[in-house]
């Protein structure tokens, strides 16, 4: 199976989406993410990743924050209040949620 980002981001362009999946198996759902202007995310009911495409910026990840660039590996648990802070216009992320609601046990 493969998602072409380039056909994924025109996804979203071209139904003025935000965000959409793209794949689900078992727990796994992928999706792309491309805020536009301000991140307006609450915290999510399962464990997720973020793989960032393109951009960069600040990411807030609960008392935690750091700079993030193309390539780069996010992980945000179950509950923890997240968001993505002076990003570029460019800025475009996957976003990989799993496991079971309220997150996996350490």
């Amino acid at each position: 199976m493969k998602i072409d980002r380039d056909k994924a981001l025109a996804a979203l362009t071209d139904n003025g989406l935000l965000n959409k999946t793209f794949f689900e198996h078992g727990t796994l759902a992928v999706e792309i993410y491309r805020p536009e202007g301000k991140d307006r995310q609450r915290p999510h009911s399962r464990d997720e990743v973020y793989i960032i495409i393109s951009g960069t910026g600040k990411f807030i990840n609960g008392d935690n924050q750091c700079s993030f660039a193309p390539g780069d590996f996010l992980f945000v648990p179950a509950g923890v209040k997240h968001k993505f802070v002076n990003f570029s216009n460019d800025f475009s992320t996957w976003v990989l949620f799993y496991g079971p609601e309220g997150g996996e046990h350490p």
